[in-house]
């Protein structure tokens, strides 16, 4: 019987991370290839000064297939954790490649930040209206 493969994004998970194999594992659960594979790409970027023009080093260095690099990068970057810099973007200077994403931090923090919000607003308007998006929905 297989694992778990969907994100496990649980409040008490989350309080439990230390490092990024606790991360990796809450990402791509039940996958361990996968795991070593996101946890040696975060690793490279976050070692990098630059963008990373190619993960293919990983392949030959680490001993990951390149099935395994590409379903893992493209995951990373659907979660929002690496993106792709191109060369016509201007905070890039011209370079190609991969880097840890600045904007996964703030994203998180704003949608925490909303979720906070939305929990403490008792207004009677915003009741009205959660409760017209429910009818909507049924």
């Amino acid at each position: 019987m297989s694992g778990p493969t969907k994100i496990d994004f649980r409040h008490r998970r989350v309080r439990e991370i230390e490092d990024i194999t606790d991360i990796v594992a809450m990402i791509l659960p039940g996958n361990t290839n996968q795991q070593h594979a996101a946890a040696r790409v975060l690793l490279t970027l976050k070692a990098a000064t630059e963008a990373v023009p190619s993960l293919r080093v990983l392949e030959e260095q680490y001993g990951i297939s390149h099935r395994t690099l590409e379903r893992t990068r493209a995951k990373l970057a659907r979660v929002g954790l690496i993106e792709c810099v191109s060369p016509l973007n201007k905070r890039s200077n011209g370079r190609h490649g991969w880097r840890l994403s600045s904007r996964m931090g703030a994203a998180l923090r704003q949608l925490a930040d909303k979720i906070e919000a939305w929990r403490e607003d008792k207004r009677p308007e915003r009741r009205e209206k959660d409760e017209r998006l429910v009818g909507i929905l049924r």
